[in-house]
């Protein structure tokens, strides 16, 4: 039996991100982990939340002001639409300053995906 504690996207109390998932090649998923793994990427596997996560993800600091990403194609509602889904996902995090939202992606989340995929090298 493992000692691993399973931990949930967000925690209950605040809108802060934890890593999801072990690398895959750790252990097999626990259902709660395949979950919330197939919904970080599933919320990816639309091509304009993939370029608003990566333009906020690349803006400087990390961090993006709405009205600095919504250039994607799409009308205002739907960039919110999107953006509501990558926060659901628990790829972003946000924060509004006077009228205006701002949006985050936790390094946790950057490196908990890349982890995630990660692959050990062969024991030799």
């Amino acid at each position: 039996m493992s000692n691993t504690k399973v931990l949930p996207l967000l925690e209950p109390e605040s809108d802060a991100v934890v890593p999801c998932c072990p690398p895959l090649t750790e252990r097999p998923f626990t259902a709660e982990e395949a979950d919330t793994a197939a919904r970080m990427f599933k919320a990816l596997g639309d091509p304009v939340r993939l370029r608003l996560f990566s333009a906020v993800a690349s803006h400087e600091g990390g961090e993006a002001c709405v009205c600095d990403i919504s250039d994607v194609g799409v009308s205002q509602p739907t960039v919110s639409h999107h953006l509501k889904k990558l926060k659901e996902a628990g790829l972003l995090t946000s924060e509004r300053r006077g009228t205006w939202v701002y949006y985050r992606v936790e390094p946790s989340v950057l490196a908990a995906m890349g982890r995630l995929l990660t692959v050990a090298p062969a024991a030799g």
